[in-house]
């Protein structure tokens, strides 16, 4: 199936976009991986608290939600973070 060259024009000219949402991917994957560990390992009786609730969807939805908009945030702060360059400060050791 050839690829619509059209589709990603918009990633290709707007690198600071591609950019950015690259890096809010890779939050929200380590933020889904850390909400389904706690999950699992069931610390602080977390999974047994959620699953014994009579609202047991809206606190999954509000657990995933949070740790998974905050891991995206802070990746995408990070990376904005390190975007210097050596000439910033030329006198720094790196």
């Amino acid at each position: 199936m050839p690829r619509n060259p059209r589709r990603f024009a918009f990633l290709r000219k707007h690198n600071l976009v591609s950019f950015l949402l690259t890096h809010l991917a890779i939050g929200v994957v380590a933020g889904v991986v850390v909400c389904l560990g706690l999950l699992a390992l069931d610390v602080a009786s977390l999974r047994t608290l959620l699953l014994g609730s009579e609202y047991w969807l809206i606190g999954f939805i509000l657990l995933f939600g949070s740790v998974c908009g905050t891991f995206g945030g802070v990746a995408m702060a990070v990376a904005v973070m390190n975007l210097g360059d050596w000439s910033d400060h030329p006198d720094r050791d790196y």
